[in-house]
């Protein structure tokens, strides 16, 4: 008796021992918070922080301030590229990683990853992003991102407002150059993008939105075809 009862407390420990490595995975949370200071860190340089924070990153991120200036895109690119090839890995071996298994603060990171990456990946990974958020380990925004960018990269009209874009205007008759101006790419459907928004967890309207980014409040005005005809993109 005293046997069984000493078998059936080593198998409940031995249980709760792979319950609780299964539930933290320490290894993983650590690769994806170095993956997630990577991301934002470099991106934070096109950003208005002081010059002591931008010697920081620049010095954690070992690029020089001569190398950052002469590459900066090709940084960007080449960063993106190390990170994504990591998010496959991670993929491969567990799935989308869950809340379970990397808590509510990592949850997003695999995300954030392929949001910044190009749309044959982005097309090949959005249905495992809409099954993470079916499961609960992703919110509905950042599908609505997802699926927004999406469109946009495959030149369709967006549907929550949540893309913003940057291009050289020119007027069609005279083709003189007018600047750079950034709007919000074409919707899908204006009189109800308020409402898709917070239908998935947007608090502002596509108004406080421009606002918010100093973009002209008539930018989300815009046809797909108007954009074609009046701008151009910048390599």
């Amino acid at each position: 008796m005293r046997y069984k009862i000493f078998t059936f407390l080593v198998i409940v420990f031995l249980l709760n021992s792979c319950t609780i490595n299964k539930f933290q995975d320490e290894s993983l949370k650590n690769e994806l918070n170095s993956i997630r200071n990577s991301d934002q860190n470099l991106r934070k340089l096109y950003t208005n922080i002081s010059n002591e924070k931008r010697i920081e990153i620049l010095s954690q991120l070992n690029i020089s301030e001569e190398e950052f200036k002469l590459r900066d895109g090709e940084i960007m690119k080449e960063y993106d590229s190390i990170n994504l090839n990591k998010v496959k890995t991670i993929i491969s071996k567990y799935g989308y990683p869950s809340k379970e298994i990397v808590g509510n603060d990592l949850s997003n990171v695999v995300w954030l990853v392929i949001q910044h990456s190009d749309l044959k990946t982005i097309e090949k990974y959005f249905p495992l992003i809409k099954k993470a958020n079916k499961k609960g380990d992703l919110e509905n925004k950042y599908v609505a991102l997802m699926q927004d960018r999406m469109l946009m990269y495959q030149g369709k009209e967006q549907i929550y407002g949540t893309q913003i874009a940057g291009r050289m205007f020119f007027n069609p008759k005279t083709n003189e150059e007018l600047g750079f101006k950034y709007f919000i790419w074409p919707l899908k459907d204006k009189s109800k993008v308020n409402e898709m928004r917070k239908s998935v967890g947007f608090k502002d309207t596509i108004e406080e939105l421009a606002k918010s980014m100093d973009i002209e409040n008539n930018s989300f005005n815009y046809t797909i075809e108007e954009i074609n005809r009046i701008s151009k993109e910048i390599n």
